[in-house]
C-alpha cells in the first residue's frame, strides 16, 4: 500500500504526521511551504485537491481530506484495536463527539481570533465575543481532560490527536497558567519519541 502525506508547514497537518509515526505506518512525506507574505498554502496543493488545503492523505491514489476523517481512517486501518474505544460503547460515542468537536467547535473561535487579530482596531467590536468563546472552549477542554492526561479512557486515542492542536494553541498563546492540565497534556505529547520524530521530519512548527 502506498501512503503519501501532503504536509503544509505550520499547519494542523502536524498531528497527522505525529499519528503516522505513532502507528509505525510506512509513508512518503511531501512538503509544501506557505507563502512568506500571505501565509497561504502554495498553488501546488490544488493539484492534489481543488481546495488546496492540508492535510491530505493519499492512499493508493485515493485522496482522503479532513483531519478527523484521516485520523479515523488511521485508527480503523492501523490501530490494531488501540487508539479508539471498542465499538458500541459509551466511550466510542464520546470519542466520536470529541473527534468532531476538535474541528467543528473549538477551531471556530481559534480561527476567528487569528483573522480578527489582523484587522487591528477594526476588529475591536468582535474581541469580547471571541475572547468569551475561547475561554469557554478552552475551559471545557481543561474540565474534561481526565486524571490520566487523556480525553477518553487512560491511554492515547484519536481524540487526543485531534485535540492536540487546540491544546497547543493554549500554550502558544501564553495561557498555560490558566489551563495547566492542557499545558501538561501538550508537554506529554512533546515528550513522545513519535512526536519528536515527526517534528524532525516536518521542520519548524509554530505551536511550540
Amino acid at each position: 500500500m502506498s501512503i503519501i502525506l501532503h504536509h503544509l508547514n505550520n499547519s494542523r497537518s502536524q498531528r497527522i504526521l505525529w499519528m503516522l509515526e505513532e502507528l509505525g505506518v510506512p509513508y512518503e512525506l511531501k512538503h509544501y511551504q506557505r507563502d512568506a507574505e500571505t501565509n497561504l498554502a502554495p498553488p501546488e496543493l490544488k493539484a492534489v485537491h481543488p481546495l488546496g488545503k492540508s492535510p491530505l492523505l493519499e492512499v493508493d491514489g485515493r485522496v482522503i481530506e479532513e483531519s478527523g476523517a484521516i485520523v479515523q481512517y488511521l485508527c480503523d486501518t492501523y490501530g490494531d484495536g488501540k487508539w479508539q474505544p471498542a465499538p458500541g460503547t459509551d466511550d466510542a460515542l464520546r470519542h466520536n463527539e470529541l473527534m468532531h468537536f476538535a474541528e467543528g467547535s473549538v477551531m471556530t473561535p481559534i480561527l476567528l481570533n487569528l483573522y480578527v487579530s489582523r484587522l487591528g482596531d477594526a476588529g475591536a467590536p468582535l474581541r469580547p465575543r471571541i475572547d468569551e468563546q475561547l475561554a469557554a472552549h478552552f475551559g471545557y477542554l481543561e474540565q474534561i481532560l481526565r486524571p490520566s492526561g487523556h480525553f477518553i479512557g487512560d491511554d492515547w486515542t484519536g481524540a487526543d490527536v485531534m485535540l492536540s492542536f487546540p491544546a497547543e494553541v493554549v500554550v502558544m498563546q501564553g495561557m498555560s497558567a490558566a489551563y495547566p492540565k492542557l499545558a501538561a497534556f501538550v508537554a506529554a505529547i512533546h515528550a513522545r519519541p513519535a512526536w519528536q520524530a515527526a517534528r524532525a521530519k516536518a521542520g519548524p512548527y509554530f505551536a511550540t
